[in-house]
């Protein structure tokens, strides 16, 4: 589908129409099928117009409402996690097994391991879990570490 900006060559009036393709708006408009929608008269013809270019923005916003509204639950999933929950980076394990056995108050944390370090997690019986890629925030600025 395309859509038009169109003008009428008789009374000047300017208005809009849908067509499935270019050629089908020639081929309407030479059988005198496309008329002027304020004075009924066949003499109209296509306006100049700026192409609708999509950015990638505006291709990333679009897409069906299951989608938007996943976007939308993993947007506020990500917002809960870093404004709710520690950052502590590489030493998750250590601190989420420091909480299991009572050596520190429980908190919500979030952090990194390897599989090695999250196999023995499970072992332990430590409750954890991986957190999705998407609804992981962006990691807080650490303070660099000179030499």
């Amino acid at each position: 589908m395309i859509r038009y900006a169109l003008i009428c060559g008789d009374c000047e009036h300017e208005f809009e129409a849908w067509f499935a393709s270019s050629s089908a708006f020639d081929e309407q408009a030479a059988r005198k099928l496309v008329s002027c929608i304020d004075c009924g008269g066949a003499n109209v013809a296509k306006q100049i117009m700026a192409p609708s270019v999509r950015t990638s923005e505006a291709k990333a916003k679009t897409g069906s409402d299951e989608e938007q509204v996943f976007r939308e639950f993993a947007r506020k999933a990500r917002d809960h996690v870093a404004k709710n929950f520690d950052y502590v980076g590489d030493s998750f394990a250590d601190e989420a097994r420091s909480m299991f056995y009572g050596e520190q108050d429980s908190r919500p944390i979030w952090g990194e391991t390897t599989p090695e370090e999250s196999e023995a997690l499970k072992e332990e019986g430590v409750p954890a879990a991986p957190l999705p890629h998407v609804f992981t925030p962006k990691k807080p600025n650490q303070k660099q570490r000179l030499n």
